[in-house]
């Protein structure tokens, strides 16, 4: 082995909550703990063996509730953002149309005040007489 190349090997203690697994790691932190005389790093772990429950077999209910409600927040929030900007993006462009309109000299277009009638239904023709297709 060539010396100078590896990490340095420390004692350490993983706790995750009641359990502690003491080994070697590379790992370092601020706190230590005495064990057996000697000085080991705690290292804070969140989940494990002991507290699995794919290796303990226990169910445990997890409250994803505040996750679903959470995310429905920001999807609402994204939709109203959408929205907002195309709201923007629609008046940002008829000013421009307006504002060229304006350059060029032009009135806007008034609404005409009635609706032009509606237009007549044409009228069935007569059918034929019956009598003078045989003939």
């Amino acid at each position: 082995m060539k010396s100078g190349i590896h990490p340095q090997l420390n004692p350490v203690v993983f706790v995750d909550g009641d359990h502690e697994f003491v080994t070697l790691s590379t790992l370092r932190s601020t706190t230590t703990r005495d064990i057996d005389g000697v000085e080991h790093f705690v290292i804070p772990v969140e989940i494990s063996s002991a507290s699995h429950p794919f290796f303990t077999g226990e169910q445990r209910i997890i409250d994803t509730a505040g996750q679903v409600e959470r995310f429905m927040r920001r999807l609402e929030a994204g939709v109203s953002q959408r929205e907002d900007d195309l709201r923007r993006e629609a008046e940002r462009k008829q000013a421009a149309k307006d504002a060229k309109a304006k350059r060029r000299g032009l009135t806007p277009l008034q609404p005409k005040a009635a609706a032009k009638p509606a237009a007549k239904k044409a009228t069935p023709k007569p059918a034929a007489d019956a009598g003078d297709a045989a003939e």
